[in-house]
């Protein structure tokens, strides 16, 4: 795939989880790699200038969505001619270029898919838009998560169990409505606790320990996880 700078790679580890799963990796426009190994893909699509972010990670494309209004020409040619299929659409179109990322995940049968990227660009609109399109009902299937930076986030409506290290933040946030929240391995714990939608109690809590749970009993919130830097 050409010379990368080293710093610039994301460490491959193999794929978790059981062998029926697909694993679809999705670029978004901006910037925030993430800092942590990210597992070995099934599938990589790049929603328009996440192409970018593609070449300098060193991952190979297989599918490049959106309206092209900030992907580079020659990005484009690149990825045509190592292999990968474009899906068009109009600029004027009615979805974000990573809503139509993970439909188009969905077509091609992934079951978990980690979105790349999004954060640290001029369009702040496209990351709150894209916060709920992450979480939204439709989008299930897939399996969504985000990772950017040392952080990740997945839409949690039953449990989630999250490995890393005493004093990693985490931090729990209601979307589209109240939930109802019990966790274990934080410093703050919470029991069958209401959030409502615009509290902040959620955020910014601490595990104690190398593993912390989060049982959401009614709704769906944003978790959010945060590698302490050494």
């Amino acid at each position: 795939h050409g010379a990368t700078d080293p710093k610039n790679l994301i460490r491959i580890m193999p794929a978790e989880g059981d062998v029926t799963d697909r694993l679809c990796v999705v670029l978004t426009g901006g910037s925030g790699a993430p800092t942590i190994p990210l597992p070995r893909p099934d599938l990589v699509i790049a929603a328009d200038s996440g192409l970018h972010l593609a070449a300098a990670l060193g991952l190979r494309v297989d599918l490049v969505v959106g309206d092209f209004d900030s992907a580079r020409p020659d990005a484009v040619a690149a990825a045509v001619t190592a292999g990968a299929d474009l899906e068009s659409h109009p600029a004027d179109k009615d979805a974000t270029d990573l809503d139509l990322a993970l439909e188009a995940a969905a077509r091609r049968g992934a079951t978990r898919t980690i979105v790349v990227g999004g954060a640290g660009n001029d369009r702040i609109d496209h990351v709150i838009a894209n916060s709920g399109v992450i979480a939204a009902q439709r989008h299930v299937g897939v399996g969504p998560e985000w990772w950017v930076g040392p952080a990740r986030v997945w839409p949690v409506r039953d449990h989630r169990t999250i490995t890393g290290r005493a004093g990693d933040t985490v931090s729990i946030i209601p979307i589209a409505g109240e939930v109802v929240v019990s966790t274990t391995g934080l410093r703050w714990p919470l029991h069958h606790h209401a959030l409502e939608f615009g509290s902040s109690r959620g955020v910014s809590n601490q595990m104690t320990a190398a593993t912390a749970t989060v049982e959401v009993h009614s709704g769906v919130a944003l978790v959010a996880h945060l590698e302490e830097v050494s």
